[in-house]
Parts: structure tokens; sequence; C-alpha cells
């Protein structure tokens, strides 16, 4: 059996996924979401070998959501949608396939035939990496869409990853693997990365690692594996 998630605003819309999947007798159904957003806090969990994704979403797009997930867990993508133009950018942005609504059975036969011979041979699919145009954050029981001209830092705690602003710093779903493959943030610690525009300052210490100053007063860590790059950053 494959386990999928389906992720669309449309009810009606999912309920016919829903029912074509069922009949079609090889797909477990592990979720479903009406947004992108919900489908961030929980997508890692779940472990779905495929996502069937519709395009046009509110806030954030399908096509912006695979974007922001982790290449090294990203299930099979196939994208749904009832814009034939969407279908050039899906593909740009390789995945698996896409299925125009209302969705016919034949053509979804198709693709769930491709997806169980492509599953059996590999456990997960290329797709460039686009960059981000925001990021999105929790805090407590609200969502903020954060700019990406606000970060100034990131990192990872046991609670897991944090955004930093001038605002506030807020928890995010994305990991730091991919902010640092998506964004302009550079690593500067295992734990931490950083915007290079925010550093007012690097103190070398003793013991071969430094110190960052940001223009926010906070100061953040650089570990000696990083240090190297970090200078060259800015030609020291």
């Amino acid at each position: 059996m494959l386990n999928s998630v389906i992720v669309d605003d449309e009810p009606l819309a999912r309920q016919e996924l829903r029912d074509q999947l069922e009949q079609a007798g090889n797909f477990t159904i592990l979720a479903e979401f009406n947004n992108a957003i919900e489908c961030l806090t929980d997508i890692h969990k779940l472990k779905a070998d495929v996502l069937f994704v519709d395009i046009h979403m509110p806030k954030i797009s399908g096509l912006e959501m695979v974007n922001m997930l982790d290449e090294d867990d990203r299930p099979f993508i196939v994208f749904v949608t009832a814009y034939d133009e969407y279908a050039i950018q899906a593909f740009e942005d390789n995945a698996f396939d896409y299925l125009l609504k209302p969705i016919e059975p034949a053509r979804l036969q198709k693709t769930l035939t491709r997806l169980t011979h492509q599953i059996s041979q590999t456990a997960s699919q290329p797709i460039p990496a686009q960059p981000l145009t925001l990021i999105p954050c929790y805090q407590q029981n609200k969502v903020r869409l954060v700019q990406l001209n606000e970060v100034c830092y990131a990192f990872s705690d046991l609670s897991g990853v944090h955004i930093g602003t001038n605002g506030g710093e807020y928890h995010t779903q994305l990991t730091l693997s991919v902010l640092e493959e998506k964004t302009d943030l550079v690593r500067c610690h295992r734990q931490y990365l950083v915007q290079p525009q925010v550093i007012s300052e690097i103190e070398l210490l003793d013991n071969g690692s430094a110190k960052l100053s940001i223009k926010s007063g906070k100061s953040l860590p650089v570990s000696r594996r990083y240090l190297k790059e970090l200078k060259a950053l800015f030609g020291i």
C-alpha cells in the first residue's frame, strides 16, 4: 500500500480525489489538509509516499509549499489544478505528474500506475531548488508569513527551528537545510544561519571560533568549521 496525502482548499475536490484513490485499492490516505500551512506542520511526521497538491490555494500556493519541503524526505509530488497554464510550471519544478480538474479516472489511473512503479524503484525525486519568497512562522495560535527581508537569523534547538527578526523570534516548520539552500542566509554554526547584511562585528576568540554581533544587538556563535567561509565572504 502506498501512503498518500491530499492538500486542496476545495472540499468537493478532496472528496472526488479521495473516492478515486480508495477505488484504486493500492493507496492509503494518511491525511487531508485544506491549506498548505496546515500541511507543512504535519507532513514530516506522516512519511507519505505521494503528495497530491492543489496548485492554486490562498496565502501559500501548492508550488510554494512544495519548494519549502526538505528534499531529503520529500514525497513524490502530483500537482492538481483547474488551470492549464500551471502545468508547464509544475514540470519546470520537476513534479512527478499533474492532473487537471475535474480528474478523469483513466488519467488518474495512468498516474497511479507510474507512481507504483517509480516508488518501487526509488525513494525520492529530485526537484531543483527555487528561492523562497516567504517563510511561514508560528506564534501561539497565529501564523505569520515572514518576508525574507525581515529575517536576520535562524537557529535550531530541542523545540525546533526558529526565525529571528527585528520584531521577535518565531517558530517555523522549515528545516535549516531548506533555509540555507533556498535563502541568502549563510551557515555560521551547525545550529545557526545568519543574514550577512545584518552582521556588524565579528569577534575572533582564542579557541579558533568566533562570535557575531548583529545590528539588533544579539550575539550569534560561529564555529571553527564555518569561520573560514564566513571570513572569505567578507574578504577577511
